[in-house]
């Protein structure tokens, strides 16, 4: 049996349209499809965790609004458990509005957290056992930094391994680097909290060591075409991308953290656990969505075989 993954972090409801290119600014496009369902990248990652198979419990808040109910339905029909899920009187559940390039599944997506932004340190010590008793917390930057940086010193108090997804990009003190056991950006936040423009393998080690040097234990940056980065400080690697058919991107990053998060829970090092992340990420751009895309862990060990075992 994995150890306990929780995962805190935001819900927001994807509102998703298609169109063949996307609009630059002024334009109208007419879009070809519409599509509502649940998103945010804490809850994407913890549903990727989910399916492929990790002990996860997943902590967010929503709205007093219809959008709530997608929150709830979708985690019962996934038999997640949906007992420490806030609800925050007279606020909105968060939204992202996403735009999809059909031709080449690139993306474009502005996020309104709602009331993900709004979680109050009471909110935080409610779930304070929970977060002590976890093995390894999964967090992101979708929520308010004031309850998030009470939830990593909180886990950090009680010895629970910390890994941080840093999205979207933001500034983070070191103070709170330094409780990180693994950071996991992409080039854009790479470069956000390092200064490195990230564009090769090179940058990426460049990146990295500044991340190590600010006291973050563990460096994996995600690196798109060029495939993804870890390093753990003796040893380094650069994991090429695997080759598929995009659908979609939106999520994959989700997606990689979710199968990450399982692989380490289970017990695996850093570097199976990239391949596992490597695996999980692209098998989710085969298909449309974020959360509804994430593969199952028959997919994934399949692939995983496929591609490292064969």
């Amino acid at each position: 049996m994995g150890k306990r993954v929780l995962v805190y972090g935001s819900f927001v409801v994807d509102l998703t349209s298609r169109s063949n290119g996307l609009p630059v600014p002024g334009q109208t496009v007419l879009g070809n499809s519409f599509q509502l369902g649940p998103g945010g990248k804490g809850s994407n990652q913890a549903v990727a965790a989910h399916r492929a198979g990790a002990d996860v419990t997943f902590v967010t808040k929503l709205g007093d609004d219809v959008f709530a109910k997608t929150a709830l339905d979708f985690y019962e029909k996934e038999g997640m458990d949906t007992s420490h899920i806030l609800i925050g009187k007279d606020m909105e559940t968060g939204v992202a509005l996403i735009l999809v390039d059909e031709e080449n599944g690139q993306n474009e997506i502005v996020v309104v957290i709602g009331a993900c932004g709004k979680i109050t340190p009471e909110d935080v010590d409610k779930a304070r056992s929970l977060i002590e008793s976890a093995d390894y917390l999964l967090l992101q930057l979708e929520i308010n930094f004031e309850a998030l940086f009470r939830i990593i010193r909180i886990a950090h108090e009680a010895g629970v391994q910390i890994i941080l997804n840093p999205a979207p990009a933001a500034v983070i003190p070191e103070e709170i680097l330094r409780m990180i056991h693994i950071i996991t950006p992409n080039e854009t936040e790479a470069q956000a909290l390092t200064g490195v423009v990230v564009a090769n393998e090179t940058d990426a080690r460049r990146a990295a060591e500044i991340f190590l040097q600010k006291g973050v234990h563990n460096v994996v940056i995600t690196l798109g075409a060029l495939g993804s980065f870890a390093t753990d400080g003796s040893r380094s690697e650069l994991l090429p991308r695997i080759p598929v058919e995009a659908v979609d991107t939106t999520g994959a990053g989700d997606a990689f953290n979710g199968g990450l998060i399982m692989a380490l829970a289970e017990g695996m090092d850093l570097f199976t656990a990239l391949r596992y992340g490597n695996v999980t990420g692209a098998l989710s751009v085969t298909k449309l969505g974020t959360a509804p895309s994430m593969p199952g862990r028959e997919q994934i060990d399949r692939l995983y075989q496929e591609m490292y075992c064969s």
